[in-house]
């Protein structure tokens, strides 16, 4: 079985992940490794693996590298899904969000060791109008919070960083307005918070759709109205109901939820949104489900699938 890893250039020096690569390749398994350097580099990476005839490719950084590599495979339009690389995952980023809630290992020869010897599965993408994403979209609130945290905040503070830019931002942050259809019917209302989920966890570990399947053929999409600071502690009880039921949650007063194939959105300015990373703007977004879209290697007891 022919493995490439298609590794973030910022990673290629730690010396754990080198030490992981050896290990591995100790055990048998001739893993090939290809770094990048500059944006634009997974997808031209991703589409030489597949010309190369490589089975799987691994992809080797954060939520970001593994949409990067997503991306990619869905750019090989020549190739039929069944015969495209299967992908894996070595978790290297500060929150690894869609790792972490799939229970891809931590352990760095452990997550090799998987996306090498594991059996791939049929995942779903969610496309927002032309671009794809792995984990969620977030939009609004959310997508100013991650677009705006500086790299060495995230560094030194792991995930804790997006929750302290956040609490900076809501001291000035106004709502945005929009529209939001989905095949439910249509709202108009203010948004503080939208995201729109195929995984289940945001913004470093934050379960934000906790029961989101990534091959449902469906998006769990999330809305947060606008709230004052007297509204916080309720907020909060609806938050804590959201992420400990045990049963499909709709939601309440300040947080609304749904489960639907697509949405649309939207709004007389531009809506921010951010898809694992990737900031984007735009007055109209469709955001929808793209079934079985890609062949990915995750743990037997994964509880996505």
């Amino acid at each position: 079985m022919r493995a490439r890893l298609i590794l973030n250039g910022k990673k290629a020096g730690l010396q754990p992940v080198r030490d992981a690569v050896h290990a591995l390749r100790r055990t048998g398994h001739p893993l090939e490794v290809r770094v990048t350097w500059e944006k634009g580099d997974v997808e031209r990476l991703v589409a030489e693996a597949a010309a190369d005839g490589v089975e799987r490719i691994i992809a080797g950084g954060g939520d970001g590298s593994v949409n990067e590599m997503a991306n990619g495979l869905m750019q090989l339009a020549a190739i039929e899904p069944a015969r495209r690389p299967a992908m894996g995952i070595l978790p290297l980023g500060t929150a690894n969000d869609f790792a972490t809630a799939c229970r891809v290992p931590a352990d760095l020869l452990a997550a090799l060791t998987l996306a090498c010897e594991g059996s791939p599965s049929p995942v779903d993408l969610a496309r927002a109008n032309d671009r794809y994403f792995v984990n969620v979209a977030s939009g609004g609130f959310g997508a100013a919070v991650t677009a705006d945290t500086p790299v060495e905040l995230k560094d030194f503070l792991g995930g804790g960083a997006y929750t302290l830019m956040g609490i900076l931002k809501a001291v000035n942050f106004r709502p945005y307005a929009c529209t939001l259809r989905t095949p439910d019917g249509e709202s108009s209302a203010g948004m503080i918070v939208g995201a729109v989920c195929n995984g289940r966890l945001a913004g470093g570990g934050h379960p934000l759709a906790p029961e989101a399947r990534i091959n449902d053929g469906l998006l769990d999409v999330v809305s947060f109205a606008p709230f004052s600071v007297t509204d916080v502690p309720e907020v909060a009880a609806e938050l804590a109901a959201a992420v400990s039921a045990g049963a499909p949650w709709r939601g309440g007063r300040w947080i609304v939820r749904q489960r639907v194939p697509w949405v649309e959105t939207e709004s007389a300015g531009e809506l921010p949104v951010n898809l694992d990373g990737e900031p984007m703007k735009a007055h109209r977004f469709r955001f929808e489900a793209v079934p079985g879209a890609v062949a990915m290697i995750l743990p037997t007891d994964c509880p996505c699938l």
